[in-house]
């Protein structure tokens, strides 16, 4: 099965594909080792010679590696998962194959020998850089360049001049009056060439394009994830206020792409305060209203969104103290009523003072403005569980009284036949009493 060489990319017509690494453990003991037995077609689909990834992977694990050009068998010791160096794989394609510029695989390493370094220069975009060249492999790659024939790389070196030799004896080693190395190295960049020559037809060019661009997205997506806490904050706080400034957040379908962006970022706890800087100033409650939509999906059915909420709140009395201050009791009613908070949290919120967003000081006199409302909120919800308990109340009715048996209900209605003829008589009898009166 294929896969895509850039793995961050979900498109399953994205052009560059490379086969699932295959590996098979062979051996015993001390003598255990793995072979991948297709190193030879993903390094072709990644544009690598196969010992880079086969010697990556000894640098990763900690592990030899030995190479059999003849009898294509790239070996690293030890017994290792397909799926565990699959991922390590991953690994290699991003550090030394995609480029950086535009996330694609068209890639290809220059060494400098004099001054030890390796360039990336891509096809696709024009970029050209220095690989980083802290990692272990790099040290291999100046040693064995790509234009270096495979057979001649690492440290079967007698074994790869064997092979040249028997290459030069079929009439395999290219142009007679030549080196036979180079002739290898000839041969081997045609055929590079040809696998990563391009279309240049419209169809083409537009694929390209959008290989680009779902490229640049996996790569965006990779790269937020690794930054700090505070740095996908910021990167959220641009994401909004790119959007308020082309007054896009009253628009329908708003809320849903500011809410995605923060889960994507991670940082949906803490998305509310970030909402409050943006589109809150004197006029909070109709704001509060007008923005209903998206504060209620960044908030609902998260108690910690919702303190955030209130905290952001807070920041925003603070820069307007002598307007939004006295306005306090309204401001929380107005986040109840809306159902921007529930009020489990605004009471555990006015329960005690904070200064993890104001001053103490400013805290407390918040607190101050706000008990009148939590009071209210409070007996409100003790009413509320009153009400319930006594809903819950259950009747029971007892059947011991009733008569269970035929004879038992023909002799029970006389009785209370009886007993009704005589209240009726009783009823007569006051009613003469009346009339004599």
């Amino acid at each position: 099965m294929a896969l895509n060489v850039n793995r961050n990319v979900a498109d399953a017509f994205y052009r560059y594909k490379m086969p699932r690494l295959l590996a098979k453990v062979e051996g015993k003991g001390n003598g255990i080792k793995t072979v991948i037995v297709n190193m030879t077609e993903v390094a072709k689909a990644l544009g690598r010679p196969p010992t880079y990834p086969t010697k990556f992977f000894g640098c990763e694990l900690g592990a030899q590696t030995q190479f059999d050009i003849k009898n294509d068998r790239f070996i690293v010791n030890g017994a290792h998962e397909a799926g565990k160096l699959q991922q390590m794989l991953d690994i290699f394609i991003k550090k030394f194959v995609l480029c950086p510029g535009c996330d694609n695989p068209e890639t290809v390493l220059t060494v400098h020998a004099k001054k030890q370094t390796i360039s990336q220069s891509c096809k696709a975009c024009g970029y050209n850089g220095q690989l980083d060249m802290r990692h272990k492999l790099t040290t291999f790659i100046l040693k064995n360049p790509p234009e270096l024939s495979p057979a001649a790389q690492g440290a079967s070196l007698t074994e790869g001049k064997k092979a040249k030799r028997g290459k030069k004896s079929d009439g395999q080693s290219g142009e007679k009056g030549s080196d036979g190395s180079e002739n290898e190295l000839d041969a081997t960049n045609e055929v590079d060439e040809d696998d990563w020559a391009v279309d240049v037809s419209a169809a083409a060019v537009k694929a390209r394009m959008e290989d680009l661009t779902n490229g640049a997205k996996g790569l965006t997506i990779s790269d937020d994830m690794e930054k700090t806490p505070k740095e996908r904050i910021d990167l959220f706080y641009s994401f909004v206020k790119q959007r308020r400034d082309q007054g896009m957040l009253s628009k329908p379908g708003a809320d849903k792409d500011i809410v995605s962006e923060a889960e994507r970022l991670d940082v949906k706890d803490k998305a509310p305060l970030i909402l409050c800087e943006l589109i809150f100033d004197s006029n909070i409650l109709s704001q509060m209203k007008t923005y209903r939509s998206l504060l209620s999906r960044s908030t609902q059915g998260n108690p910690k969104a919702q303190k955030a909420l209130l905290g952001g709140v807070e920041c925003i009395i603070q820069l307007n103290q002598t307007t939004l201050l006295p306005k306090v009791p309204h401001i929380l009613k107005g986040l109840y009523d809306l159902d921007l908070v529930d009020e489990e949290v605004m009471i555990d919120w006015g329960s005690k003072p904070s200064r993890k967003y104001v001053s103490k000081e400013l805290n407390a006199e918040i607190l101050a403005k706000a008990q009148a409302f939590i009071t209210w909120l409070k007996e409100a919800e003790e009413e509320s569980e009153d009400d319930s308990d006594e809903s819950d109340v259950e009747i029971e009715y007892d059947d011991r009284a009733r008569p269970t048996t035929l004879i038992e209900q023909k002799n029970a209605t006389p009785q209370l036949v009886k007993t009704a003829v005589n209240i009726k008589s009783d009823d007569n009898e006051d009613d003469l009493d009346i009339d004599a009166i």
